[in-house]
């Protein structure tokens, strides 16, 4: 069996994506505010100037729109070091390291007054 096309499409995917990526990058400051604006933007440059299939390109900014959201937040859960009773989040770039007790993300957050009406949803 022959992976080579198979091979071909995924690097042709991963490269629009990342062009897609780019091109959020580059633009987002003119779109403050109007992140849907953005993305039909970027939707119709990847089709445009690069002839990607609408439905492939709209796909490929969604990937891409996700990669630049959580670009934005550098902070992470170290699974790892949390423990049932604290929640352990890092900075990779800082490097600073905070220990959070569950109890507090419950009372601060969960159980806030105005988050009240959040509740767990199970299909």
């Amino acid at each position: 069996m022959n992976s080579a096309p198979h091979i071909e499409h995924q690097e042709y995917q991963v490269s629009m994506q990342l062009a897609a990526l780019h091109f959020l990058q580059r633009h987002q400051a003119e779109y403050l505010g109007n992140d849907q604006l953005l993305f039909c933007r970027a939707v119709r440059h990847l089709s445009g100037v690069l002839d990607v299939p609408v439905h492939m390109a709209e796909k490929l900014v969604t990937h891409a729109y996700g990669d630049l959201k959580c670009s934005n937040n550098r902070h992470l859960l170290d699974v790892g070091a949390s423990s049932t009773t604290v929640a352990v989040v890092t900075d990779p770039s800082s490097g600073l390291t905070w220990a959070v007790p569950i109890n507090l993300i419950y009372e601060r957050i969960i159980n806030a007054t105005d988050t009240r009406r959040l509740r767990l949803v199970t299909p």
